[in-house]
């Protein structure tokens, strides 16, 4: 299946969510080409020992975002992994911030390998994280 197909497949519930996301929290919202939404809700589970949402808790939903938006270009039988990613923490997370709203975009998709952006916008509209990541193309072997 191409990229798109599969997560087209994940958001309307043909294929399994993935284990990790489901552990933390995560629901696939929107998928386009290049692009992908997730939402999770922050509660006590996702606490650092301030209170506050742990900063491995934003890292997996915009490295999930990321990396999710450059498998939507992928051709049938490849797959991606991330070869880094950076994120930036704007402001803290708790359960007060309502949902929250992780989006990711391609800024370079090639045959090698592709770059993403990625943010999370809290429930009253303000950014609290950004990301971009470099993801390595594995082609497929046919």
């Amino acid at each position: 299946m191409a990229g798109i197909d599969v997560m087209r497949g994940l958001l309307e519930g043909r294929l399994p969510a993935p284990p990790a996301i489901g552990l933390i929290g995560i629901t696939l919202t929107e998928v386009d080409p290049g692009r992908v939404v997730m939402r999770l809700t922050p509660g006590p589970q996702h606490a650092n020992p301030m209170g506050t949402m742990h900063g491995g808790m934003l890292a997996t939903l915009l490295d999930s975002v990321m990396g999710c938006a450059v498998h939507t270009t992928l051709a049938p039988g490849s797959s991606y992994s991330t070869l880094e990613i950076k994120v930036n923490y704007i402001r803290a997370v708790t359960p007060a911030s309502g949902e929250l709203a992780g989006e990711g975009k391609v800024v370079h998709a090639g045959r090698r390998s592709a770059v993403a952006e990625g943010r999370v916008i809290d429930a009253k509209g303000r950014v609290v994280a950004t990301a971009s990541t470099t993801c390595i193309i594995l082609e497929s072997a046919s």
